[in-house]
This record gives C-alpha cells, structure tokens and sequence, in this order.
C-alpha cells in the first residue's frame, strides 16, 4: 500500500541546489512529500532546468511583467500554487521579499531556510557578517514563514564550527552542505509531526 503524500510547491529563484536536495528526497517512496510544482520568479533560473530535468512541473512567472504591483505578481503565483493543488510550499533561494498577501495566504504552510543561526543574521551577507563578528558556531535554520523577515517559528537547525582561517565563500560552502541535510529532514519532520507542535519550540538540530 503506497504512502500518501503531501503535494509540496517549490519556490526559488536562481539554481535550486535545495530544491535539488528536496527533490532527490522526495524520490524515496517513504518520505511524505512529493513535489507538485517548482516555481522561480526568474525565467532564467537554472532550477527550473533541473526541476524539468527531473521530470517535473516547472513554471516562471516573471516579476517584471508586474512592474512594483508586488500583491497581482503574489496573486499569479498563488493562483499557479492553487492549480497544481500544492498544500505546502518550500522557498528554496527565492530572493523576493514576500507580501502580506503571500505569507497570509500560506500562513503555518510555507517553509524557507536561510543561511544561519536564526534570531542571529537574519538578511543578507550572512557568512560575512558571521565572521565580521566573530562567532564561533554558523549554520542554517528552516523555518516557517511570516510577515517578519526571518522571523517565523524555528523548524531546524544545522550548526557548523567556523574556523580560524575562513573566508566567507569557505564558510558558505560548509554551510550549504548542512542547509541540503537540513531541508529534507526539517520538510518530512513538518509533514509527520503536528504542525502546531513543530512550530512551537519543538524543533529539530541537526548536529
């Protein structure tokens, strides 16, 4: 008897490498997402390239044809989610500041990861700002999505040591390899736990 699993949307906006790690791990019959649609705001995007590669749905809409209506581009999208009958979405590298409209529409549904220790270095430039203050532990966070950037309730988080001779691409590198781990495992840990007990504190570390 087969598993029933969750229609997962992917959001991104350049070349997908954590939408390649969900992908490759939504193949295992035994994980309980299989990807419905992948998306980019970017034509261009060398994820939807794979994701096709892959033998799945792949959709731009482009941003520009929108001009700075931001909630009509979120509204398309929502619209796309909605037709491949998606009932979470995953942001994987999608560099579009989401609207209220969005992260309503998908509020306790719409997972991102982001390139640190969340509540530390939330934005952009996180590796060398980690250096820049010298910190001794970076990482990745999967968390849920709000209004907030990087605000939302903590999911999972990956911990790298960082060491006395990085540089910030050093140190990103390190980092990625945790954000693949992280993603599929935050995902399915979301999917089979109640989400309103994940999303309360009960979040998952990866060492």
């Amino acid at each position: 008897m087969s598993m029933e699993k969750t229609p997962v949307a992917i959001l991104l906006s350049g070349r997908g490498s954590n939408a390649t790690a969900l992908i490759e791990a939504a193949r295992d019959p035994a994980f309980p997402a299989r990807i419905c649609l992948v998306l980019s705001n970017n034509p261009d995007a060398p994820g939807l390239d794979m994701a096709r590669r892959a033998g799945l749905p792949a959709q731009a809409i482009d941003h520009r044809s929108f001009g700075k209506n931001r909630e009509a581009h979120e509204r398309t999208i929502d619209a796309a989610l909605q037709a491949a009958g998606a009932e979470a979405v995953c942001l994987a590298g999608y560099m579009r500041l989401l609207t209220p409209y969005l992260t309503t529409a998908w509020a306790g549904r719409m997972l991102n990861i982001h390139p640190s220790l969340l509540p530390s270095f939330p934005g952009l430039h996180t590796h060398e700002r980690a250096l820049d203050a010298g910190v001794r532990l970076h990482g990745c966070t999967v968390h849920l999505v709000t209004e907030g950037m990087d605000e939302g309730p903590i999911l999972g988080q990956a911990a790298v040591p960082v060491l006395p001779d990085d540089t910030a691409d050093m140190l990103a590198a390190r980092v990625l390899e945790q954000e693949h781990r992280l993603y599929p495992l935050a995902l399915r840990h979301f999917l089979t736990q109640n989400p309103a007990t994940a999303a309360n504190g009960a979040a998952l570390v990866v060492a």
